[in-house]
């Protein structure tokens, strides 16, 4: 008796129909017994976009389609209402620090913070301010830099530099200014991130740390830990079976030599290396094809020794500046692009760490990992220089005033 492969539809909402070379044969959720071979399957659904792919299924092994499916028609949501200012996102993603200057009374002008983590009893917590505006600090054009466990923002405009607690309101006319220590402070941050960033690296293969190290720049991780998202800088030729194979593994089409200017994903679990087809229009990410260009806009590896034959730890914690510069400005960009993509190239990945998210100007894209699925998810007005996913990967964040020649608030973009 000849093996049969299996395909397990399953979608993201259920219910959905299965179209297989062109003919419908069920609903997701269900698994379907199948001549092993190539077969172009789409996932539909009114009122979502459906999802395609051609997938390979191999005798007696399962093929999960795991299809994420987006509302044609997305609902906006406001977030705020006395306009955002000088946004800047938290390392963990779960909170936004934010100035407003348009609140009905004065006091009410200040500092916010957002907080993006649901809560068991509420499933959007109010902005909570932690400063009002004080003289002497410009708070619309100040600089944050953000301590690694999200608690920590140093403060810095007009020769101020303060250390705000978030948990708490501060009164920014006393509190210390710490510009005398700030290079302790940024040398213990910068040395967490290191023994963090090199802990989860060193899970890749050596070949991949190689690349990631010598022919790469803006190099994120997925939020699984998993993936690993980069622009190159050189060719170079990523070696086969790194890892040993996987059954059932992704079947797209490769791209393991990698070339200069392109962005490209590496899934370590199974060994797959995909070219990923996206531009951002920000002309500041445009630049990021040579190698000059990448080390004014790109995000630092801190790790980099560990493509080196001694992976030992030889640096003191004070021995760490890499991401301090000669002025608070450049400091506080070099780490806003370490913590988020948003502020290198752009691509950012998406909670699920299956999906990567961009705008090309007019839209904002969500695409899958292997390049596959690219979808609009939303093409009204919005500030291209501020997109963003929710925790939870139910929304996208952006500022718009809707056409308006208003301040812009912080909307919502539902996707599920």
């Amino acid at each position: 008796m000849r093996s049969t492969g299996l395909l397990a539809a399953n979608s993201f909402p259920t219910g959905a129909e299965v179209i297989v070379n062109g003919k419908l044969i069920g609903a997701t959720d269900d698994t379907f017994y199948m001549e092993p071979g190539d077969y172009e399957v789409e996932i539909s659904r009114d009122g979502y976009y459906p999802w395609k792919k051609n997938l390979h299924l191999q005798p007696e092994l399962v093929v999960q389609t795991n299809a994420q499916l987006f509302k044609l028609v997305p609902s906006l949501t406001p977030l705020t209402y006395t306009g955002v200012h000088n946004i800047s996102p938290s390392p963990d993603g779960e909170k936004l620090i934010y100035y407003t200057a348009s609140a009905s009374a004065k006091n009410r002008n200040g500092l916010y913070i957002l907080d993006l983590s649901a809560s068991l009893l509420n499933s959007q917590r109010e902005p909570r301010q932690i400063t009002e505006e004080a003289s002497g600090f410009d708070l619309e054009n100040a600089q944050f830099i953000w301590s690694p466990d999200n608690s920590q923002v140093i403060l810095s405009t007009n020769g101020h530099e303060v250390l705000l607690d978030l948990n708490k309101k501060s009164i920014l006319g006393t509190l210390p200014d710490v510009g005398f220590r700030k290079k302790d402070i940024l040398s213990e941050w910068e040395y967490e991130l290191y023994v963090r960033e090199r802990q989860y690296l060193s899970k890749f293969p050596p070949e991949i740390l190689e690349v990631a190290s010598k022919s790469a720049t803006n190099v994120y991780l997925s939020p699984d830990k998993k993936k690993i998202l980069y622009t190159a800088t050189a060719t170079a030729v990523i070696p086969d079976n790194l890892v040993p194979p996987l059954p059932a593994a992704n079947t797209q089409p490769q791209a393991r030599t990698i070339q200069p200017g392109s962005t490209y994903v590496y899934d370590r679990e199974e060994d797959r290396n995909f070219r990923v087809d996206v531009i951002s229009n920000r002309s500041d990410y445009l630049e990021i094809a040579t190698s000059s260009a990448a080390a004014e806009f790109g995000k630092i590896l801190l790790a980099d020794d560990l493509a080196s034959p001694a992976k030992t730890l030889v640096a003191s914690p004070s021995s760490f500046l890499r991401m301090s510069a000669t002025t608070s400005a450049q400091t506080a960009n070099n780490f806003a692009r370490y913590y988020s993509s948003l502020y290198s190239q752009g691509i950012q990945w998406f909670p699920d760490s299956k999906h990567l998210l961009f705008t090309d100007g007019s839209s904002i894209y969500l695409i899958e990992y292997d390049n596959t699925n690219r979808t609009a998810v939303y093409s009204g007005p919005f500030d291209v220089n501020f997109i963003y996913p929710w925790p939870d990967g139910s929304r996208v964040l952006t500022l718009t005033s809707l056409g308006s020649t208003q301040f812009p608030n912080l909307y919502a973009i539902e996707l599920k």
